[in-house]
């Protein structure tokens, strides 16, 4: 994905950063870009995870999944072994309750990821986290041109505000975001929050601010971003997250500059409830 001028979104410096190398071999099947990103973390923040689920049967050739695709045999092992590594090479402990989309695939991916740490902690269910939910208004408008399209063109359409029944995508990017500033844990834990390829698909393209992605873009099963807030109060807050390899931050006020900008009021903005805009 492109990146944004430095006055709204840039890297962070080798100096601004804490990076360490990931001292064990990784899961298997994990993609190799979460190594790359654990690297790269800081200590002692309120760190959330914001994955797609592990591995899962396939879809059909238009990129949409069932409801009902299970996560396959390699997908739960990776799942487990994960959540392990994690607890045992971070400083940071899950013993956190997680979120979740209510899909089977996801809820089983975080029951798995918190076993594998030697934990059985809540999962709250989050109809922002399930796909498309978190870009969607009308969902019989919407869902039935998701499925005719395929999921890449319907990320893109929604990113360039060409897509009947959806937000805009400053508004879906701004509701994750204050899901996840909602649900921050303490100090020195990671939060798992486990969603789909469309969510975090289209959230990483508000983040950087772009209008069309491709297939290099598209997040791998068991991918995922990791990301943490200023203890500020969130519009004045800046959203710092690790993708790829790389640390970027974004100060939140961007964002809803942005969603202004496009001509809209921050009293749209479907956010949970205990965000509330001056």
């Amino acid at each position: 994905m492109s990146k944004l001028p430095n006055n709204t979104l840039s890297k962070l410096s080798a100096a601004q950063r804490a990076s360490h190398t990931p001292s064990a071999p990784a899961p298997s099947h994990l993609p190799d870009s979460m190594m790359s990103s654990v690297g790269l973390l800081p200590t002692d923040k309120r760190l959330i995870l914001f994955t797609r689920h592990s591995l899962r049967e396939r879809s059909d050739g238009n990129g949409f999944a069932s409801y009902q695709l299970p996560l396959t045999q390699k997908g739960r092992v990776l799942a487990k072994s994960w959540g392990r590594w994690l607890a045992g090479h971070l400083p940071y402990s899950l013993d956190v309750d997680s979120i979740s989309s209510p899909i089977g695939r996801c809820i089983d991916t975080a029951q798995l990821m918190q076993a594998g740490a030697g934990l059985q902690r809540d999962i709250s269910h989050q109809s922002l986290l399930v796909e498309p939910g978190s870009l969607v208004t009308e969902p019989e408008i919407a869902t039935p041109i998701f499925k005719e399209i395929g999921v890449l063109n319907f990320i893109n359409r929604f990113l360039q505000g060409n897509l009947e029944g959806t937000k805009n995508a400053y508004q879906g990017g701004l509701d994750l975001l204050s899901l996840f500033y909602q649900n921050q844990p303490e100090h020195g834990h990671l939060m798992l929050a486990v969603s789909h390829d469309t969510l975090l698909s289209a959230f990483l393209a508000v983040m950087f601010d772009v209008t069309e992605i491709d297939w290099n873009d598209w997040p791998k099963m068991m991918e995922g971003v990791f990301l943490w807030f200023d203890d500020k109060p969130f519009e004045q807050a800046s959203a710092y997250f690790v993708w790829r390899g790389e640390v970027y931050v974004r100060p939140i006020h961007t964002l809803l500059d942005g969603y202004r900008a496009a001509g809209f009021h921050p009293n749209k903005l479907l956010l949970p409830p205990e965000v509330k805009w001056t």
